[in-house]
């Protein structure tokens, strides 16, 4: 019986190394995502509980002013915020694409020095 040997290196250089070095690249970016996400649903979470809770705190003319005053304060607070994430969002894409683009060059350089190496073999 005659036993076969192959060889893995070729495979893993041109296949899975990639494969484990993208998988790696999008789970580090999805875990910075739902990081930012659940931190902005903290926030937006807290920030309205406790506007409802000065509403509840309304008894007469005075505080129902000093409430829609504080509604101002309110809406440029959450409209900061919003902008805030959206950057940090839009910062997380970039620096992905940015990863994934280097990544995806030196997979390709990679390849082609696999390639010409077993083609002179």
């Amino acid at each position: 019986m005659q036993n076969y040997r192959f060889d893995t290196k070729p495979f893993e250089a041109m296949l899975l190394g990639p494969a484990r070095a993208y998988a790696t690249l999008s789970l580090e970016y999805t875990e910075k995502l739902v990081a930012a996400q659940l931190d902005a649903a903290k926030s937006y979470t807290d920030t309205s509980l406790a506007q409802a809770r000065s509403l509840l705190d309304v008894r007469d003319a005075d505080s129902l002013r000093t409430y829609v005053e504080k509604q101002q304060q309110f809406a440029t607070n959450i409209s900061e915020r919003l902008k805030n994430d959206a950057e940090k969002v839009v910062s997380l894409n970039q620096d992905f694409f940015q990863q994934s683009q280097k990544l995806a060059e030196s997979n390709l350089k990679q390849a082609q020095q696999a390639t010409s190496q077993a083609a002179k073999a």
